[in-house]
């Protein structure tokens, strides 16, 4: 391993939800202090424990933004913050992005001269108000964002966004996602320059490994297409669009469906398969444990994850990819795109009940088509495994902290160390 950096973790919103920004903040910070690097969690409220060397400036507030409630952060104390700073020196501070004035925008300011300021911006605003709160934010915080020494977007659809507010065209450098296996890039392997659009990677995980699943998906015998949708039970996930769209299949069609993840569309659900005379066919087994994903996945002929919009990458997609006993078809949203690049004819638009119907039925009745999609699914997947973004993040860190200390040290100076 190279030198050992002292990074600063930085998110407005506290660490508890199992959301997919605080994954992607966790799964980044497990990986590099696995590294042997000196991980620290600037957040707002957080009641977990467990966290090694976390730090909780403010308190925080329950808003709604970009279609989800989320929490805010009230004002910082300068003073907490200096001596945050004082007491640690990072070599990076990594800020989740679009971020609040109130908390990351006084780490950034307060930060050193020394330390590298890096940003990566994790939305993809699906609304008009949304996105012009996230350009108003980008013209007054223009003087800060200077302070950033780069800047990354977590997928094209974030990228889009990070030209739109800031007018800056930045790499993507995607979310890491446990796919189990081997140590991935991490370790030293797979690509690490920061440049191009996605990323890719030669790191082995599950995805490559896994064998055949203990309640194997349906292929040439009568039992019924196991159909599964996994995920929170909101409009935006798009469980109403499925839901119609199997009700659209020709009734002598073998198949079933799970709607696994709470929400508060859960009885609404409920009322809609008994109104369509589906009701013995589709089943709502709740919240599914992390542990237990996988094998809910490997046990899918079909994966439908017909989300609507508002998503900036799709965590949920990778596991699919990596995990799915047969097909995953996927919401045709800016978000999806990046982790389904290459599987584009596995896009649906959920609100065309009829085409998205045609589209699940054609892979119903073709279980051949649905064992040969696995391979592409699972060197799909490999792009986003953590080992090889946390290379990719390493390798962006490294380019910040030179340039940082190129700029702060003239030529023909010799920083202090």
């Amino acid at each position: 391993m190279g030198t050992v950096l002292r990074i600063g973790l930085v998110i407005d919103d506290g660490l508890d939800k199992p959301d997919g920004v605080q994954q992607i903040v966790l799964t980044l910070g497990r990986r590099l202090a696995e590294l042997g690097h000196e991980v620290h969690y600037v957040t707002s409220t957080t009641e977990r424990t467990e966290l090694p060397n976390l730090h909780v400036l403010g308190r925080t507030v329950s808003v709604r933004f970009n279609g989800n409630r989320l929490r805010s952060p009230l004002p910082a104390r300068r003073t907490d913050v200096r001596r945050l700073l004082a007491e640690v020196p990072f070599d990076v501070l990594h800020v989740t992005m679009p971020y609040s004035p109130l908390l990351a925008g006084r780490v950034v300011s307060a930060a050193s001269p020394r330390t590298a300021v890096v940003g990566q911006f994790v939305i993809y605003p699906q609304d008009r108000l949304t996105r012009w709160g996230i350009r108003a934010l980008g013209l007054a915080e223009r003087r800060r964002l200077r302070r950033f020494d780069a800047i990354t977007a977590l997928s094209e659809a974030a990228r889009e966004s990070v030209r739109e507010a800031y007018g800056r065209d930045v790499p993507i450098i995607g979310g890491p996602v446990e796919l189990g296996g081997g140590d991935g890039a991490a370790a030293g392997g797979g690509a690490a320059a920061v440049g191009g659009a996605a990323v890719g990677g030669a790191a082995v995980g599950r995805a490559e490994k896994a064998g055949p699943a203990v309640d194997a998906p349906s292929g040439a015998d009568d039992r019924p297409v196991r159909i599964v949708f996994l995920g929170r039970l909101v409009e935006r996930k798009g469980p109403r669009e499925l839901l119609a769209a199997v009700a659209a299949m020709p009734a002598t069609r073998p198949w079933t469906l799970t709607l696994a993840g709470r929400g508060p569309l859960l009885d609404e659900l409920r009322d809609r398969a008994r109104a369509a005379g589906i009701a013995d066919r589709v089943d709502f087994p709740g919240f599914v444990a992390e542990e237990d994903k996988a094998a809910l996945l490997a046990g899918a002929d079909v994966v439908a994850l017909p989300s609507t919009g508002g998503e900036s990458f799709g965590m949920s997609v990778v596991e699919a990819l990596a995990d799915a006993g047969g097909v995953v078809l996927a919401g045709d949203n800016p978000g999806y795109r990046t982790p389904m690049a290459g599987l584009e004819d596995q896009l649906v638009d959920p609100r065309d009940t009829a085409a998205f119907a045609r589209t699940l039925a054609r892979w119903v009745d073709d279980p051949a088509a649905r064992t040969a999609a696995r391979a592409p699914q699972r060197a799909a997947a490999q792009r986003f495994e953590a080992g090889e973004i946390t290379a990719q993040t390493l390798a962006w860190y490294e380019q910040a902290i030179a340039t940082r200390r190129a700029n702060a040290h003239p030529a023909g100076t010799r920083p202090a160390r």
